[in-house]
């Protein structure tokens, strides 16, 4: 199991607005989703890049905090 300090990078989104889904994209040869996560105003996730997961979709207002950048996602108008 790896810790905070470990070989794996960790992002932080926290919920602009409701309804934020915070989506994890599988590794390997076929890229699919394999987990969904929907969530409210003021709610945080913390998500790790694993060996089964290699991408993080995010799909509505948010800040996204990692150990390169801070920025934030819009929603499509």
């Amino acid at each position: 199991m790896s810790t905070l300090s470990g070989d794996n990078d960790y992002i932080v989104i926290k919920a602009i607005d409701d309804g934020v889904s915070v989506i994890g994209l599988t590794r390997g040869t076929d890229t699919r989703f394999h987990h969904t996560e929907k969530l409210d105003k003021g709610e945080v996730m913390i998500a790790q890049f694993t060996e089964h997961t290699s991408a993080i979709k995010i799909r509505g207002n948010a800040k996204i905090y990692t150990n390169i950048a801070e920025l934030n996602s819009e929603l499509k108008k």
